[in-house]
């Protein structure tokens, strides 16, 4: 049984719409004033032929009922009656003529060329725009139809015509009823309601509505709802009508609503809950009334007209919240680095600042020790003393003996037992602890090593601990020509060699940093050469002063800032860090490491440049209890001057990052990023509130 054939009331229908199918080749009969072309499609009651008006030339279609009984006038009546009620309606395919007397009975009306939807449909289903426009038009005509008070009891593909335009009419009304009739009408299965699949059943709008939907779904997925081959042979297999009937209806209402529609590309969930109320299988589930269906179609068109103002609305809003949180937030890392920025200038200026001043008391601090060694070299009272000893020739073979690198151990402790009594160094060493104790210029400062003084050929001929002297040794008869403090170069020599004539300190110098081998520890020395007072300036010794390494410039740092000095002549040492908060640290707990003679600065680490000075990496986080200067550090550098000379010292005021800078831009951070999150909510609150506001007057208008 084809599913798009309207179901006849009884057996003999059924029959003579088989016989009608096997006879349709040649036309049931003549119309006067036409010429019969084809047959256009055959159904339960008749048959429909392409005909050819003789006068005007224009061509109509011709529906031929079966035979004269009752039936048959009671269907063409009804057909001519339900046309007659909708003339002139653009919606409904227009009567031109009635066949009341002819054999068999006809009527004429107006010939669409585009065929049937069913015939369109045959190609495949329809984009949901196109199945749209069509519904639309449909149900505007059903509206006018129930407005006149016609229910097609109908609605299927084959019985909606496509004219030129491919605009829909409503055709075959040969089911129609009044909408004060009660007489039942079947229609075709799948596109007619449940509850209208009864012999008993009334007539009701609601009918249409479900066909309706039907049709709809059945454009836009291929075919009707609810149909399947088993479903369509257990109806074609069941003869009985009430059988059959009763099968359709509890298809309908056992086996759940359909779903294929849902995923159609373009149905949207309005669209979709559109098709699910119209073939509610519960008559009181559906729309009340076609007009209710495009009312439903006007909201939701409505809807998507204003989605693109709503999405422009969400979107546009949110656009704006980015953009304005883009700069809010390019303008915030700005702010911050602009702080930032003003901030580690400023405090490298404050380093720099304060490196000048430490650099400034460094260089006095030398420039006293200069003045105090200069005034002891050049006391007449040394120079004499110093003179004497080596004008005794046998003192000057013992100094020449103790000068020799070839003795053993046994035979220099010895010479130097021998010299450390000799009373002309006796005098020497009491002359000379006179002069340095009227050296009072810098006092005996904590970490003050000792003055001493050497001979022409480099031996330690006089020596004075100053301060603190715990653990030294006596160095009396030992021999330092090798020494940086004697002979004035930029590094120690092997201690075997010995200097040539001429070879020694020719003016008042800083030594490089040394390992002292009286204390043990690490100091510098400011040496001045002695001459006599003859004209030739005969090289009688040089006095040397010494200064523990840790103890020499004076800062009122803290953890987070403090002062260091770097010797940073040329020589084995350059780079070598003298004083450093740590060193101090581990002078109060005793000797300095020997591990601390390799740290040092490269120049690729000197803080000279503004990189290096904004993130300054301190030598001693590497150490194993340096571990407190592994941080980012902020430097500024300046170097020591003497009597308006570079030493070659350097000293660096170095200030954490975090405790300079790290805390106030932690707090500037978090006050934005507050002020910026309540900015936000407040931007967020009103938004969301304007959104709702507007929503509602959405859904007041549509309601509305």
């Amino acid at each position: 049984m084809s599913t798009d054939v309207t179901e006849p009331q009884g057996g003999p229908q059924r029959r003579r719409s088989r016989e009608m199918s096997l006879d349709h080749g040649r036309p049931p009969g003549q119309v006067p004033g036409y010429d019969l072309e084809r047959c256009l499609g055959v159904g339960a009651y008749g048959e429909v032929w392409v005909a050819v008006e003789r006068n005007t030339g224009r061509r109509v279609a011709i529906k031929y009922y079966a035979h004269r009984g009752g039936l048959d006038w009671s269907l063409l009546s009804r057909e001519v009656e339900k046309l007659a009620f909708l003339f002139a309606d653009r919606y409904v395919v227009q009567l031109l003529a009635v066949g009341w007397d002819a054999e068999p009975p006809y009527y004429v009306m107006e010939y669409l060329e585009r065929g049937s939807l069913a015939e369109r449909l045959q190609q495949g289903p329809m984009s949901v725009d196109e199945a749209l426009a069509i519904f639309r038009d449909v149900a505007t005509g059903l509206v006018h139809a129930h407005g006149k008070g016609v229910l097609h009891c109908d609605l299927k593909p084959a019985n909606i015509l496509l004219d030129q335009d491919g605009k829909p009419r409503l055709a075959d009304f040969g089911q129609s009823r009044l909408s004060h009739e009660q007489v039942p009408a079947l229609g075709t299965m799948f596109y007619m309601a449940p509850e209208q699949a009864d012999l008993e059943a009334v007539p009701d709008v609601r009918w249409d509505v479900y066909a309706l939907g039907a049709l709809l779904y059945c454009m836009i997925t291929g075919g009707p709802p609810h149909r399947t081959e088993r479903s369509a042979e257990e109806f074609d297999k069941t003869p009985d009508l009430s059988a059959r009937l009763a099968h359709y209806r509890q298809v309908l209402t056992s086996g759940g609503p359909p779903t294929e529609h849902r995923r159609v590309k373009g149905v949207d969930r309005a669209l979709a809950e559109i098709i699910d109320r119209c073939l509610a299988a519960d008559p009181a589930k559906r729309f009340p009334d076609v007009q209710s269906v495009l009312t439903a179609l006007d909201q939701r068109a409505a809807r998507r007209a204003r989605q693109p103002l709503m999405v422009l609305g969400a979107v546009g809003p949110a656009l704006l919240l980015a953009v304005v949180a883009w700069f809010a937030w390019q303008g915030f890392n700005a702010a911050m680095r602009e702080s930032n920025a003003a901030l580690v200038a400023r405090a490298l200026d404050t380093n720099r600042y304060a490196a000048q001043n430490v650099a400034f008391a460094a260089g006095a601090e030398l420039e006293k020790r200069f003045e105090a060694v200069d005034e002891v070299a050049a006391s007449p009272q040394l120079r004499q003393a110093a003179a004497q000893l080596l004008a005794k020739p046998e003192l000057q073979s013992l100094l020449v003996r103790l000068s020799d690198p070839k003795l053993t151990e046994a035979q220099l402790a010895s010479l130097r037992a021998e010299y450390e009594k000799n009373p002309d160094r006796l005098a020497l060493q009491k002359q000379f602890a006179v002069l340095v104790d009227s050296a009072k210029k810098l006092g005996e400062e904590p970490g003050l090593a000792s003055w001493f003084f050497c001979d022409a050929h480099g031996v330690s001929a006089a020596r004075v601990s100053v301060g603190r002297t715990v653990g030294t040794r006596s160095t009396i008869g030992k021999n330092y020509a090798w020494r940086t403090f004697f002979h004035g170069g930029p590094s120690d020599r092997e201690q075997t060699w010995r200097p040539a004539p001429g070879e020694h300190l020719e003016r008042t110098k800083l030594s490089a940093v040394l390992r002292s081998q009286s204390t043990s520890r690490w100091v510098v020395v400011v040496a001045a050469p002695v001459f006599d007072g003859s004209p030739e300036r005969r090289f009688l010794g040089m006095v040397g002063r010494s200064t523990e390494v840790g103890r020499f410039i004076q800062f009122p740092g803290s953890e987070t800032q403090f002062a260091v000095l770097v010797d940073y002549r040329d020589g084995a040492n350059k780079g070598l860090i003298v004083e450093h908060p740590l060193f101090l640290a581990l002078l109060e707990k005793g000797e300095l490491p020997e591990r601390f003679k390799d740290y040092r600065l490269g120049p690729e680490h000197l803080p000279d440049a503004p990189e290096r000075q904004q993130r300054y990496a301190d030598p001693m986080a590497g150490d194993e209890e340096g571990g407190q200067y592994d941080q980012r550090w902020l430097a500024g550098m300046e170097p020591v001057r003497v009597r308006g000379e570079d030493t070659g010292w350097l000293v660096i005021v170095q200030e954490a990052y975090d405790a300079a800078i790290g805390s106030t831009m932690d707090r500037l951070k978090a006050d934005l990023v507050r002020y910026g999150m309540i900015a936000l909510a407040w931007v967020v609150v009103l938004v969301v509130g304007l959104w709702a506001f507007a929503a509602r007057l959405a859904r007041v208008g549509l309601r509305s």
